[in-house]
């Protein structure tokens, strides 16, 4: 008997009649013997509208109230799911993040889980009762409540399943697998049957929705195998996990484009050690992302200019942030770009092949379209560019690396598999 880790995003459990096919999927798993803990997202559009409740009240809500309010979405979905459930005859009972256990920091809308007691969860299972619990939710030290961020039901349901030393934790979601680019971008994406923990981490990290990127690296911290599957079709999806022999090792797996990307650039900054620290410690303190950076050689009159990049939902924070620094240390301006996007190869076998990059950036010259920053990684390269050219580049780019072939098949090009959303 295995024990399963189940995860039902927002469209799984978008109304009452998927509510009642997920039932009858986990009712099917448990009548082949195994058990089942399922974690549950809020209803398909219920964060959003909680959000836009709490920002028709004031524009900037507080952080622990706010975390109180959207911690509710989850609790309908599992009441929900239980009693449905338990009208099947399956013993099943709802869970909030509190009562299973799952303790954090206190960033409240942006928690990083600290520990999970899991406890409640492992006695329901001796007792025969079948777990749902709410994802995307914990508590403090000070047991007041937090949130995970967006997708943080995925990280709920890897830790539990490091936490219960689980089979296998399997994300349902509205797409069955990982796909070497956004089928919605490029029509012939290929599923990719089995990835890396590093390219499905750099992948989620670069703009693949399919996986929330901290549940990657968690899973790959404590080694538990990750299957991303469709709640809509049987078939197989897509499993993550350690690198091995049945993997292909392509140059490139994927091609990514994240659109939630904006640059920012200071201005005239004294070129002196330190400047870089204090324009880019207040956004770590702010618990704000910044990917990449870029500092100009220093003008004649010992002046540069330092440039990077940050989600575009948290732009409106980062540019408080800045320009309060930049009048700190004396910079001329500050300048924003939002109309730009990141688009990323990602590929285990980059780190034995060679060349990639200047394809990378020929195909792109040869589409005329311009590059404003560039990023590497031993399995990744990464550029910015003009928002609308990201589509043109991630077709271009899948078509020059021979994505839409698995390895072997006649077309292929010397590439590989990999996945975006």
């Amino acid at each position: 008997m295995a024990l399963f880790i189940q995860k039902f995003g927002g469209t799984s459990v978008g109304s009452i009649e998927r509510i009642h096919r997920i039932a009858e999927r986990i009712e099917h798993t448990c009548r082949d013997g195994h058990q089942v803990v399922a974690v549950l997202s809020a209803m398909s559009g219920e964060t959003d509208r909680l959000l836009r409740l709490a920002h028709a009240v004031t524009p900037h809500p507080d952080d622990r109230e706010l975390a109180v309010l959207l911690s509710s979405g989850e609790r309908v979905a599992i009441a929900l799911l239980a009693m449905t459930l338990r009208s099947r005859g399956v013993n099943a009972r709802s869970f909030t993040g509190r009562q299973v256990g799952i303790v954090t920091n206190s960033s409240h809308t942006r928690a990083r889980i600290a520990k999970i007691m899991a406890d409640p969860v492992r006695k329901a299972l001796a007792e025969g009762v079948l777990p749902i619990v709410a994802g995307f939710q914990g508590v403090n030290e000070q047991s007041e409540v937090t949130t995970l961020g967006r997708g943080g039901s995925d990280l709920t349901a890897v830790a539990l399943a490091a936490a219960l030393k689980a089979s296998r934790c399997i994300i349902f979601t509205d797409v069955d697998g990982v796909y070497t680019a956004d089928p919605n971008v490029v029509a012939s994406a290929r599923r990719i049957p089995k990835l890396s923990y590093e390219a499905m981490l750099e992948l989620a990290s670069l703009g693949a929705k399919v996986l929330q990127a901290r549940s990657v690296e968690f899973a790959a911290k404590y080694g538990v195998p990750v299957e991303v599957q469709s709640s809509f079709q049987k078939g197989e999806g897509t499993l993550v996990t350690h690198e091995d022999a049945d993997m292909e090792r392509a140059a490139v797996s994927g091609v990514t484009g994240d659109r939630n990307q904006a640059k920012i650039t200071v201005v005239g900054v004294p070129d002196q050690p330190g400047i870089a620290a204090n324009v880019l410690g207040a956004m770590a303190e702010a618990c704000i992302v910044v990917d990449m950076i870029i500092q100009n050689v220093s003008h004649q009159d010992a002046l540069t200019d330092i440039s990077f990049t940050v989600p575009r939902s948290d732009l409106a924070r980062a540019m408080a942030l800045v320009t309060r620094t930049a009048e700190v240390i004396g910079a001329k301006t500050v300048e924003v770009k939002e109309e730009i996007a990141k688009v990323s190869l990602v590929g285990v076998g980059m780190q034995s092949h060679s060349g990639v990059a200047s394809r990378m950036f020929r195909t792109l010259a040869g589409e005329a379209i311009n590059i404003m920053m560039i990023s590497t990684s031993e399995i990744k390269i990464s550029c910015v560019l003009d928002e609308r050219d990201c589509n043109k580049a991630i077709q271009a780019l899948h078509a020059e690396f021979g994505l839409d072939h698995a390895p072997g098949q006649k077309g292929m090009t010397g590439r590989g598999e990999g996945t975006t959303s």
